[in-house]
């Protein structure tokens, strides 16, 4: 299926390892023109030197939780290649406190990079994006947004934050010709990757635990996400938004 994506500006929020970089190889490979970012300047040279041959990447060395970073992203992208066509925010942190009383400090940080931040880099990219009718907005939530989890509370919280913020702006953009998605992943194997650390630390204890709450019994791959987030960015998916789409081999169950 052509996704009529070729020539199409797509900006990819932490995208320079893990399911950002796979959502961004994916674009490309559909023809689109993406600019990845991260923080960490040789991950970043690296994955845009990799990506290249597979199409047009720009890359921003940047906070993009922080709105000077965002602002410099976007006049990048204005600079370059002058429209913004699709957004995707993939932004946040699981790394937390377990229990029932994380301390405040907790909550703000995990609220800030896990909420805030995509809602920060929202706002100042609609203006953008509603030059070109027919944008689209892609946020990576996480099944700890959709039912109870062993989760840290904050990032949950944050999490489900942002599945509602998505299908609420969804309603407020829809007249401006911006559809409003969301993703939940489940657990998502990658090289530096929570799940690739839990596998090393504890490996008969991870597999057993994935086992008994994937009915798929296995962990997925950011290219799964990757195929999913592409789709949503794509006019194929023309009549889809304000929508919540979980890919997690059949663990959650409320949904």
């Amino acid at each position: 299926m052509d996704l009529d994506l070729a020539g199409k500006v797509i900006l990819v929020a932490g995208s320079s390892r893990g399911i950002g970089k796979a959502i961004a190889a994916s674009l490309l490979a559909e023809g689109a023109r993406v600019c990845i970012s991260g923080r960490d300047p040789l991950s970043l040279t690296s994955t845009q030197r990799e990506l290249s041959q597979g199409g047009p990447v720009l890359a921003y060395e940047g906070d993009l939780s922080l709105l000077e970073p965002i602002v410099g992203a976007l006049e990048m992208i204005a600079a370059k290649w002058g429209a913004l066509h699709g957004l995707v925010c993939n932004i946040g942190t699981g790394t937390g406190t377990p229990g029932w009383d994380p301390r405040e400090e907790e909550w703000e940080r995990l609220l800030r990079f896990n909420f805030q931040a995509s809602v920060r880099l929202a706002q100042a990219a609609i203006p953008k994006l509603a030059e070109s009718r027919g944008s689209s907005i892609v946020f990576v939530s996480s099944i700890t947004g959709v039912e109870a989890t062993a989760a840290p509370l904050p990032y949950s919280a944050a999490k489900a934050a942002l599945l509602n913020y998505s299908k609420n702006l969804s309603r407020h953009l829809a007249g401006q010709g911006i559809r409003v998605n969301c993703v939940a992943p489940g657990n998502i194997l990658f090289p530096g990757g929570s799940w690739e650390r839990r596998l090393n630390d504890q490996p008969d204890t991870t597999r057993e635990y994935v086992e008994a709450e994937v009915p798929m019994k296995r962990l997925g791959t950011p290219d799964e996400i990757a195929s999913l987030v592409t789709f949503l960015c794509s006019v194929r998916a023309s009549f889809i938004t304000g929508s919540c789409f979980v890919s997690d081999g059949g663990q959650t169950r409320s949904l």
